[in-house]
């Protein structure tokens, strides 16, 4: 009974070392067998895989060998396309070579016809210069005839018949230069009290300053002295921005705390005011900002003037009037006639003119708006050619103004017969007016006349942009446009301005003629 479990682990032990080497064995042929099936389906696989590559890339050369045969279908059709587009062309350009040459041989044709024109022309001209040079001929030999015979006749030679006329005309010369000169002597002396006048009064004009600054200059005031240096700027770029934009002229002394300001033109003159005391307050003085300032203040002044004339149409309670009148009514505020107020003026002679339609029982409205109006064309005479009553006349006309307050205008001053009954009251209104004590100077007149002057005179030049008398009229300050005049141009303009004033004005001591040519240059950072 030992031995049993021996002799059964022995065929447990027997059998496993058989069963494990035939199993191993069994497993391996069993792989082998399955590489080799795999194999051979493999194989398979392939050798169809190759048939259908083989069709694949016979299929690709078919469609391939297709589409070769209609590219070159479609390039044989290009080719013919483009060789017939092409000879077409070349018909045409043939063609239009044809219609040149055509043109051409006719313009040959028609040079060759004027040609022969030019050279029959210059026959018949040659033909006629050569009887006109044996007509000259002819007379150069009857002319010396006429000579010989007029030297016979008169028994004098030509030299001596030259002489003798000299003589005669230096003879008859010398009278009527003595004429003329005993002429002038007779016109001196009747002249020389009326120049003497004209002497003491200017000198009488000059000295008595007070009456001139009153109508001709301004003050004004300075928080310290230190700002005149401001105002002056570096190397004087201030004031002279100052002057060229205002055509003001700016005096600068030991007046403490004050500058004065020089203009005969009294609405330059409020224009620079106003400019000057903005920039004062504003305390920034450049001359950007100059510019700036003098366009804000000549758009005030502007304001004032509007108001001023509404101002005057309201108090006289005078209805329809033209805006555009009314601005000439404001600017009669800066107007002085012989020294007198225009606006005040005028608004005296329309209240006189309203008592005396009243008085004489008519109705006031026409007379009282022809005094208003009469002057109107004195706000005109700055800018325009001709007298105050034309310019009023014709600023009348242009706003619709009635015809009897055109008429009154035409006939204030006695230009022409007044034919109404208003034209007569605002004539001796006006009158009334005027003989008031203190009313007018003659000479104050006379003074801004001859500045006015001057000023015409000087911008009548070509290439002047704007004129300024300053200094009393003892200068004139002239700005030119500089893509007219050039540098070189500057001096001789200044001599012929010299001159012309020479000739046309009468004017105490001298005048400095002082030319600005400026060029500028703008851009903006974007």
């Amino acid at each position: 009974m030992q031995l049993t479990p021996m002799l059964l682990a022995f065929d447990v032990l027997s059998v496993v070392t058989i069963g494990l080497p035939v199993l191993i064995i069994g497993i391996v042929v069993g792989v082998i067998i399955g590489i080799n099936h795999r194999k051979r389906v493999a194989e398979k696989e392939i050798g169809s895989a190759e048939e259908q590559a083989k069709r694949i890339i016979s299929d690709a050369m078919k469609s391939a060998e297709a589409r070769k045969k209609e590219a070159i279908l479609e390039g044989k059709d290009e080719v013919h396309r483009l060789r017939n587009e092409s000879e077409k062309e070349m018909q045409e350009r043939r063609k239009e070579v044809q219609r040149q040459e055509r043109r051409l041989q006719q313009k040959e044709e028609t040079l060759d016809k004027k040609l022969d024109s030019v050279d029959q022309k210059d026959e018949r001209v040659q033909k006629k210069l050569k009887e006109a040079q044996d007509k000259l001929a002819e007379i150069e030999k009857i002319k010396n005839s006429q000579f010989e015979m007029l030297e016979r006749i008169s028994g004098y030679t030509s030299e001596q018949a030259k002489a003798y006329l000299l003589e005669q005309l230096e003879n008859e010369l010398t009278h009527e230069k003595a004429v003329k000169i005993m002429d002038y002597e007779t016109q001196l002396k009747e002249e020389s009290d009326t120049k003497a006048r004209n002497i003491v009064s200017l000198a009488i004009q000059r000295i008595a300053a007070e009456h001139v600054s009153e109508a001709t200059v301004s003050a004004v005031p300075l928080p310290n002295d230190e700002m005149k240096g401001r105002i002056i700027g570096r190397e004087g770029r201030n004031i002279r921005a100052i002057e060229t934009m205002t055509g003001v002229d700016l005096i600068i002394d030991d007046t403490p705390e004050a500058i004065t300001l020089s203009c005969f033109e009294p609405v330059r003159r409020e224009v620079a005011r106003v400019a000057l005391e903005k920039l004062i307050s504003d305390g920034r003085i450049h001359p950007a900002r100059i510019e700036e300032t003098v366009e804000k203040a000549r758009r005030e002044v502007e304001g004032i003037i509007k108001r001023e004339g509404e101002r005057a149409v309201i108090e006289t309670g005078i209805t329809g009037i033209h805006p555009e009148l009314i601005k000439l009514l404001g600017r009669l505020k800066y107007r002085t006639s012989y020294g007198q107020n225009v606006l005040n003026h005028s608004l005296e002679v329309a209240y006189l003119s309203g008592i005396i339609a009243n008085e004489l029982g008519i109705d006031p409205t026409i007379p009282k708006r022809a005094g208003l109006l009469h002057d109107i064309g004195k706000a005109l005479d700055h800018e325009h050619e001709g007298s105050h009553i034309e310019l009023g006349i014709e600023a009348a006309r242009k706003y619709k103004e009635n015809d009897a307050v055109i008429h009154a205008i035409h006939a204030h001053h006695g230009d022409v017969e007044p034919k109404t009954l208003a034209a007569i009251i605002v004539q001796a209104a006006d009158a009334i007016s005027a003989a008031r004590p203190g009313a007018r100077r003659e000479n104050l007149e006379n003074y801004i006349k001859r500045l006015q002057k001057l000023e015409e005179v000087a911008s009548a030049f070509d290439g002047v942009e704007r004129s300024f008398a300053i200094q009393a009229g003892r200068e004139i300050r002239i700005m030119v446009k500089p893509e007219i005049v050039s540098d070189e141009r500057m001096i001789p303009l200044a001599r012929d301005i010299c001159k012309k004033i020479e000739a046309d004005l009468d004017y105490p001591g001298q005048i400095k003629v002082n030319i600005i040519r400026e060029s500028r240059a703008t851009d903006f950072a974007k």
